[in-house]
């Protein structure tokens, strides 16, 4: 084959594994031969709408073997894949089709209204809808050139139509390690959002990161609970076991009781998460008593794992690989052998095999690596990091150093023996549930109310979701609104995770002697759990 991209694999593990099992997902299962020869057909049926290579195919919808083969199409047909996150509103969908150019969206049944809503005034020709088999009856057009046309002249088909009216034999379209293989939106700090641009070099060289530092085998089951349009899920998870030639179980919604069940029906040797996830299946009732010996690679991401969860964990005989990494890197930066999750507590690991990590100096970050113990920003080079943002040249060329090391934002040390700790963000990203949340985005879609004066989002702890997000509000003079009033303004605009746990209303706002609102003073004047 010609095709070196992500988009061969399974056509060079059809040969190998083609009637092993690749996908579980509810009672269906995908065998290699026939996840293969659906993406074959799905790469010819795309070709033959006019997606070219280096054309944009958005995904919108949860996990479901759908998602892979889009995937594994566009890769085909040399196009770049852009999943969209599933909790967004119509207009961060709109936004990122936008952005991104995408001329064709596959999407789920269950979303076709945020998908309409969302695809109105971009590039996208065309929608494929993928049947909702357990959800509410809904229509799905057929498809071929007898397609249904939405009210603006998109043409909308049936997936399962689609597929069958490609060609079986996989187009072999020339696809290098250099070529753009997805674009991945990242809040900015600007408020909108930037497209991260994974060459199928990054993704597979993040791959061999994870079999080299997990020890993913052929006979692993990889059970995902995080949705796949997050880079760990898909990148740390789904990618590397396929490409062992495991099988990944996929589950659209995360569900403690469901989780516990599914990891003894399959006998699942691979789970991950974030410590939100982790905690809320060792808090379930069904814990001590669902068997869980087949487990042996448990990777978490987002924050620290509580000493209790850890703690628990460890009474069954399981302890977690901890890691640290960004969509920017494909996402694995370091991570945290499980063997020393406890002399090494709190760390975020060493640096993946083919991938290198330094803290620059804080005095002077051109005079190279800073001391043990003394904290930098963290910065990162390797196969896997990306070389820059869709269509965004100034901030792909701040975010690198001048010898070429991606600026992550973030501040840390490394110990003595090379291990990362992270100690704070520079970007003051909120993680809530493993969700990504930047305030700069929260803060103006809220400043867009009249009576707002100003506006500072900051994160304050949770118990359940770690952290998320308060809104700290100086109303004009003789205004009035409400939490209410606010938070009824935000719907529909920001996906809900977004959307401000609480609601502070001061007087006045810390400043800098510049101007700038301080926020680690609303932090101390705002404190406590929600």
């Amino acid at each position: 084959m010609e095709n070196f991209g992500i988009g061969s694999w399974l056509q060079r593990r059809r040969p190998k594994s083609g009637s092993k099992t690749a996908v579980i997902a509810g009672d269906r299962e995908l065998s290699y031969a026939e996840l293969a020869e659906r993406s074959a057909r799905l790469a010819n049926a795309l070709r033959d709408r006019g997606v070219s290579k280096g054309d944009r195919v958005a995904y919108l919808g949860d996990n479901d073997p759908s998602f892979l083969e889009t995937l594994f199409a566009a890769g085909l047909a040399g196009a770049v894949f852009v999943p969209l996150n599933t909790r967004l509103a119509p207009p961060e969908i709109q936004f990122q089709l936008r952005d991104s150019g995408a001329v064709l969206l596959v999407h789920t049944a269950a979303l076709t209204e945020p998908a309409e809503r969302g695809s109105a005034g971009t590039a996208v020709a065309g929608r494929i809808v993928v049947a909702d088999e357990t959800g509410p009856g809904r229509t799905v057009p057929d498809g071929g050139t007898g397609g249904g046309r939405a009210a603006r002249g998109t043409v909308v088909e049936g997936m399962e139509a689609v597929i069958a009216s490609g060609a079986a034999l996989p187009p072999d379209e020339p696809v290098g390690l250099d070529d753009a293989a997805m674009i991945l939106y990242t809040s900015g700090t600007t408020g909108n959002p930037k497209g991260a641009l994974l060459t199928h070099g990054n993704i597979t060289w993040n791959c061999v990161n994870v079999l080299v530092d997990f020890d993913f085998a052929s006979t692993d089951v990889a059970l995902m609970i995080s949705p796949m349009f997050h880079v760990a899920s898909l990148d740390m998870g789904v990618l590397p076991t396929l490409l062992k030639g495991g099988t990944v179980v996929l589950e659209a919604k995360f569900d403690p009781r469901r989780t516990l069940e599914l990891i003894q029906r399959h006998h699942a040797t691979t789970i991950s998460g974030v410590p939100t996830t982790y905690q809320m299946l060792c808090e379930h009732p069904d814990w001590d008593a669902t068997d869980l010996s087949s487990l042996n690679k448990l990777t978490c991401g987002g924050s620290a794992v509580p000493m209790r969860v850890l703690e628990a964990y460890e009474r069954r005989g399981l302890r977690f690989s901890n890691g640290y990494g960004m969509t920017e890197t494909a996402p694995g930066a370091t991570t945290l052998p499980a063997a020393r999750s406890r002399d090494k507590a709190g760390s975020s690991g060493l640096p993946h095999f083919f991938t290198e990590v330094r803290v620059a100096d804080p005095v002077d970050p051109a005079a190279g690596p800073a001391a043990p113990g003394t904290v930098g920003e963290i910065q990162i080079k390797g196969p896997n990091v990306i070389h820059q943002y869709w269509n965004r040249p100034e901030a792909s060329a701040d975010s690198y150093t001048a010898d070429g090391w991606f600026k992550s934002g973030d501040m840390g040390y490394k110990d003595p023996d090379g291990f990362v700790f992270i100690s704070d963000r520079l970007k003051d990203m909120i993680i809530s549930g493993g969700e990504n949340i930047y305030p700069a985005e929260v803060e103006q879609a809220i400043a867009e109310l009249d009576v707002v004066g100003s506006v500072a989002v900051i994160g304050v702890p949770d118990e359940k979701w770690g952290e998320v997000p308060r809104a700290v509000v100086l109303l004009r003079e003789g205004a009035q609104l409400t939490e209410e009033q606010l938070r009824s303004h935000l719907e529909g605009r920001l996906a809900r995770y977004k959307i401000p746990k609480s609601v502070v209303f001061v007087a006045e706002m810390p400043r800098t002697a510049s101007g700038k609102i301080r926020k680690a003073d609303l932090r101390k004047l705002t404190p406590g759990h929600v």
